[in-house]
């Protein structure tokens, strides 16, 4: 069977109704043969990465930046997962009050370091999500497990 690893920092209402969707869109019945395994960005681990075929980030944008949360995740997995995670598919998705062009770049400058193919587009939010914002997770969450049935 193979694993969706949803590696995520979730401290509002806003990120928590996309993260609500990713994993709703992951575990739709019509995907079959995907574990879907959540993690928040402070507790996943590098043999969380080391497990998963997929993964999917999901971050606030906070000062322009990802979370210091998954900031942290990718410096505790970086290295241990450096040979054997490359061209590991994700995606991710972010929200933001001004803007997340700064946390997707940093997110971009990582998962390059690490080898990773983004394989689907990301979700980005500004304000509050809307009703096509959570749509897109929940879009971002199926694609991502359907990608992975064998």
């Amino acid at each position: 069977m193979a694993t969706l690893l949803i590696v995520h920092h979730t401290p509002s209402p806003s990120l928590q109704a996309m993260f609500e969707a990713v994993v709703s869109g992951a575990t739709d019945p019509e995907i079959e043969g995907v574990d879907v395994v959540r993690r928040p960005a402070l507790s996943a681990t590098a043999s969380d990465v080391l497990a998963a075929d997929g993964i999917v980030l999901g971050t606030p944008a906070n000062l322009g930046y990802m979370s210091g949360a998954l900031k942290h995740f990718f410096d505790t997995v970086y290295y241990p997962c450096l040979d054997a995670t490359r061209s590991l598919p994700f995606g991710y998705y972010v929200h933001g009050n001004e803007g997340v062009e700064g946390a997707q770049k940093a997110i971009t400058t990582v998962t390059t370091g690490l080898g990773w193919q983004q394989a689907t587009a990301p979700v980005t939010v500004v304000g509050e999500p809307g009703k096509d914002d959570i749509s897109a997770c929940w879009e971002l969450g199926a694609t991502s497990a359907a990608n992975l049935m064998e």
